[in-house]
């Protein structure tokens, strides 16, 4: 649910700084993402004997709840953040397995029955090699059931966001600065998984907009995380008032989301 810290984006002169995320606020804040999993969760139609991987864990919230639609199951969970890791395995204990990895690399133990992730895939930059590898993690007739922002997911707060990074103290940091974030479309990304080996590929978008009832902080923690690892911490605060002075207050997201319904081809055992 968290996302890959490790995609920063490229800026002029290589990579810009990873930082872990902040695994406590974004536990405490994620009520937005941990609303749409579950709506998700919905969707899945478990028997409860599955194995399940969470792609993109985050800390732990919604794993719970999916490890409970298991009981007689087993549950991975793999998440890019050691800050989220550790703030899943602290949660959850002996009850999932936990694994800190790079999604695009994924490697399990064991093939799933089911892989599951929420708004994660979008801080992917390659979907086409992060397909194969859950492609490869699944047994064949295996489901993916998965939702992350999609083709113009809050673009109104981005260009926001663009505005304040290339203007006064800000812009020597993000001169030559990419984003890392992939909001592709519903038809891309269905030809992707196709290519990827999936069947019965469904995808559409879907707009979500969300007020925000504690905008300082989720900006800080969610939006505006990346952003921030180009600045020194005496300005990291300048750049949130800055954005949020242009956004307004109260802050709606214009939120899209993308949502993805496939099958690995060949038959379940």
């Amino acid at each position: 649910m968290s996302g890959e810290p490790g995609a920063t984006g490229q800026r002029a002169g290589g990579p810009a700084r990873a930082r872990d995320w902040d695994a406590a606020t974004y536990d405490r804040i994620s009520g937005v993402q941990e609303a749409w999993a579950h709506e998700q969760l919905a969707r899945l139609s478990l028997q409860g004997d599955e194995t399940v991987l969470d792609a993109g864990c985050g800390s732990g919230r919604v794993t719970a709840a999916l490890a409970e639609l298991v009981p007689r199951g087993r549950v991975f969970a793999v998440d890019a953040s050691p800050a989220m890791v550790a703030h899943t395995r602290a949660r959850l204990g002996s009850r999932v397995t936990v694994l800190c990895q790079d999604l695009a690399e994924l490697t399990l133990p064991e093939p799933v029955d089911v892989i599951f992730s929420n708004a994660t895939f979008h801080w992917i930059g390659d979907h086409a090699k992060l397909f194969r590898a859950l492609a490869k993690a699944l047994r064949p007739g295996g489901r993916l059931v998965a939702q992350c922002g999609g083709h113009g997911n809050i673009e109104s707060f981005r260009r926001a966001a663009d505005a304040v990074a290339s203007s006064g103290e800000f812009a020597a940091y993000f001169r030559g600065w990419q984003g890392p974030w992939n909001y592709a479309r519903a038809e891309i990304t269905a030809e992707r998984l196709a290519a990827a080996g999936f069947v019965e590929v469904e995808t559409w978008l879907e707009p979500r907009p969300t007020l925000l009832s504690d905008a300082r902080s989720f900006v800080a923690t969610v939006c505006l995380v990346r952003h921030l690892d180009l600045l020194p911490d005496d300005l990291h605060e300048p750049f949130i008032r800055a954005v949020l002075a242009r956004t307004g207050l109260p802050l709606t997201l214009d939120y899209v989301r993308l949502n993805m319904d496939a099958r690995r081809a060949g038959e379940r055992r």
